[in-house]
């Protein structure tokens, strides 16, 4: 090894570099010296290129893009672990149950979990978290805190991954998930997994109580409320109403303050959810997609298509479960 390559030593952990610009900033380290700030938010780094990182959250920039399923990202590294998806690969095996992981940090995190470990605790209430990121974003519980703009409908919320979820179900009408079996297309790689568990029948959900399972995780959460009293109700602070499922809470207290977000492109009409604006856009439609198998008769919603197939087949002979 060249000598001068490695020149410039860490009198703190005897690490050694090319140049003393290059010891500065690992120094920074070791003093937690943190003089690049996001102009943002405030949020403070080490080095300026974990700021260039970080300031392409509130950009929206995305240079790193998917050549499989053309998804972008803000880090190359984000973008090779998302690859590891599309090639089924998970080389982090939890060594106590039968979990993988594309990450190792995401391994390492995960093993909290058996160790009953939740090192960041909220200053504010009681409750504590096994990753920081999740005590970050908790803490926007007590602050009020969004700092996530939607550029195409100024929807504002706490974290990123929410942000994006949005775009990608309300505002994009792409679809790259198929399902091997049907063919049905969807836009996140869960929702798929949710999907195929139709054709396969698992219910990886087991109730730790009794014998029953369950497709969904919401499900199972809210058989151990309903049948074991295991967990905790969610309750409206308008009229006290209780929930088990977040969701719900949330169209819920949507519906108390008056709070339609979700705006049809056609019409003035606006709803809570966005599953109402889905139901509703049929409404608009020259075509009738959906057709009766023993009539032919069309209509804009599967919803009614429906119904009017299950009274059809009877008159036809056939039972409808």
């Amino acid at each position: 090894m060249n000598i001068h390559s490695s020149k410039y030593k860490c009198i703190e952990c005897g690490k050694c570099y090319n140049s003393n610009n290059n010891l500065a900033t690992h120094s920074r380290f070791h003093s937690g010296e943190k003089p690049f700030e996001c102009n943002v938010c405030n949020k403070r780094f080490t080095r300026a290129g974990d700021l260039v990182v970080h300031s392409r959250i509130h950009s929206g920039e995305k240079p790193y893009k998917c050549h499989m399923c053309n998804r972008a990202f803000s880090q190359s590294g984000d973008l090779n672990t998302h690859i590891r998806v599309h090639r089924g690969e998970k080389p982090h095996k939890c060594r106590m149950c039968d979990k993988s992981f594309s990450r190792s940090g995401d391994l390492n995190t995960h093993m909290r979990v058996h160790r009953g470990e939740k090192p960041h605790k909220c200053r504010m209430c009681d409750k504590s978290f096994s990753r920081s990121g999740d005590l970050n974003t908790h803490m926007r519980v007590h602050t009020g805190d969004k700092p996530y703009k939607c550029s195409l409908c100024n929807k504002r919320f706490k974290q990123p991954s929410t942000l994006q979820t949005h775009k990608r179900y309300v505002h994009s009408k792409r679809r790259p998930y198929d399902c091997p079996y049907c063919g049905k297309l969807f836009k996140t790689d869960s929702h798929l997994k949710r999907h195929v568990r139709i054709h396969t029948g698992a219910k990886p959900y087991s109730c730790r109580h009794c014998s029953e399972s369950f497709t969904r995780l919401h499900q199972l959460k809210t058989h151990l409320l309903k049948s074991h009293n295991d967990g905790t109700w969610l309750t409206c602070y308008i009229c006290q109403k209780k929930f088990s499922h977040s969701g719900n809470l949330k169209t819920h207290v949507l519906r108390h303050e008056g709070v339609k977000p979700y705006v049809c492109s056609e019409c003035p009409k606006r709803f809570c959810t966005s599953s109402e604006l889905k139901v509703h856009l049929p409404v608009h439609l020259d075509y009738k997609q959906f057709c009766c198998y023993f009539c032919d008769k069309c209509y804009r919603r599967k919803s009614t298509v429906k119904k009017h197939f299950k009274k059809c087949s009877a008159v036809h002979g056939f039972s409808v479960m």
